[in-house]
């Protein structure tokens, strides 16, 4: 249902609202916004608040560049429960009253509108992962409880029940607003956390997602703790994901991916056989798109965490209930494990319906699944297997993502091209940086 600004002004009155975030994110998907006094309303709808293009990540601008505008889209306005006063709006991008192509959301929207002209709705559910942590008196970080240290955490009820304040603020805040969170435990590593709500279309699951993250790490700033969604900070522990549940509507069928004649036994169509296809062979270049950072290959790494288990999603492959696969099927839908933490959701959605659909189109075969603990296997029997293995770093990806021309137009050129860009730029950075490790391990090894 669409708002409309007379209702606005009166959800202002009623919740006290004195100044709307037009909030937006960069390339990376990390939120951005500028604070604009409600009697303003009208100006964030039509031409909309004005950026500086330059002084953000991703756009494509220097200096001399125009104003970024966000234009306001008024049926995402709702109010942030832990800024008392304060309401979130989510914007598009434009320059100079056009639309703006280095605008992530707005690259889900274009992906969004080629599947509604087929008369299809891709719908995703994601499973955000994060980290609980506190800042010690020497400066290093570890989980906010001190107590959260056994060996196998996962589910552990002393670990839910000691972060039960955070637990409760973050969940209130997202139901007060319309994001029904069924289900909150404590993941596999120590201090770290999943909050699941319901799926939805992709681009209200990636604002969703968006507002979680806020919520999450404000409510912990909040309380003196941080809330990361950096993939891996612990070398020695699981890392953090964001699993993409995926389905397609027809608006008529609930779900065009389910079929319970499947011969296989997961409750899958032929499109959804073939939209995994698709997910498959565009794997790695998928990669740089969903594991977005240095740090994310350190969670692709195959081997096992303290706790004798590690959920990375390495292989291309699928299979029923494998963890160890890139793909899931929970039964009539795909579970996409690659996604990490530090993903935006706007542009990895966008890429997914790229290459999902390039699947349906060209009837790909995903071949049959893989229900064995992969983790296991060595290397001659996954090239037997024609098991490939994901990307081992950020510049591996890239090169594949480059190569795809399907997936760079699913993304838009211009903004395919400026991630590539800065992302080989943090690649040089990575590897100009001298690590502890490496001086401890070289300093006097010669």
């Amino acid at each position: 249902m669409t708002m409309t600004p007379a209702q606005a002004k009166k959800l202002f009155k009623d919740e006290n609202i004195q100044y709307i975030l037009a909030q937006f994110v960069d390339i990376h998907g990390a939120a951005k916004a500028k604070a604009v006094p409600v009697e303003h309303l009208e100006m964030v709808l039509t031409d909309g608040a004005g950026f500086a293009g330059f002084a953000l990540w991703g756009f494509g601008m220097g200096p001399q560049g125009p104003d970024y505008m966000a234009v306001g889209d008024l049926d995402t306005l709702q109010p942030i429960p832990w800024m008392p006063g304060f309401a979130r709006m989510a914007t598009w991008g434009h320059v100079k009253g056009k639309p703006y192509p280095y605008d992530s959301r707005l690259a889900l929207k274009n992906a969004t509108d080629r599947l509604k002209a087929k008369g299809l709705t891709l719908y995703t559910g994601i499973e955000p992962e994060f980290m609980l942590l506190k800042r010690r008196p020497d400066g290093s970080v570890g989980p906010c409880d001190d107590t959260d240290s056994l060996e196998k955490p996962c589910y552990d009820y002393k670990g839910l029940a000691r972060s039960a304040e955070f637990l409760t603020r973050i969940t209130g805040a997202c139901r007060k607003v319309g994001i029904d969170v069924y289900q909150i435990d404590h993941e596999d590593a120590n201090g770290q956390f999943e909050v699941n709500y319901t799926y939805a279309d992709a681009m209200t699951t990636a604002d969703r997602h968006i507002f979680v993250k806020m919520a999450a790490s404000e409510i912990a700033n909040q309380l003196g703790l941080i809330a990361t969604f950096m993939p891996k900070p612990f070398s020695n522990r699981t890392g953090s994901g964001a699993h993409f549940h995926l389905s397609i509507g027809d608006g008529k069928t609930k779900n065009l991916f389910h079929d319970d004649k499947d011969k296989r036994g997961l409750g899958l169509s032929k499109m959804g056989y073939h939209f995994m296809g698709g997910l498959l062979h565009h794997a790695r270049g998928l990669t740089a798109i969903c594991a977005p950072t240095v740090n994310s290959y350190k969670r692709l790494v195959v081997g096992r965490a303290l706790s004798g288990a590690t959920w990375a999603p390495a292989y291309i492959t699928y299979g029923d209930n494998n963890r160890t696969c890139m793909v899931r099927i929970p039964y009539g839908r795909l579970e996409m494990r690659l996604p990490d933490a530090a993903v935006n959701p706007y542009l990895a959605s966008a890429a997914i319906i790229a290459a999902g659909m390039d699947g349906v189109e060209k009837k790909m075969d995903p071949g049959e699944p893989n229900n064995t603990n992969l983790y296991e296997w060595s290397d001659a029997q996954l090239k037997k297997a024609g098991i490939g293995v994901l990307p081992q770093n950020l510049n591996e990806s890239l090169d594949a993502l480059e190569a795809d021309k399907v997936l760079c137009e699913g993304l838009g050129k211009e903004l395919a091209a400026e991630f590539i860009r800065l992302k080989r730029m943090e690649w040089i950075e990575y590897q100009r940086h001298v690590s502890g490790w490496e001086v401890e391990r070289y300093l006097e090894f010669f």
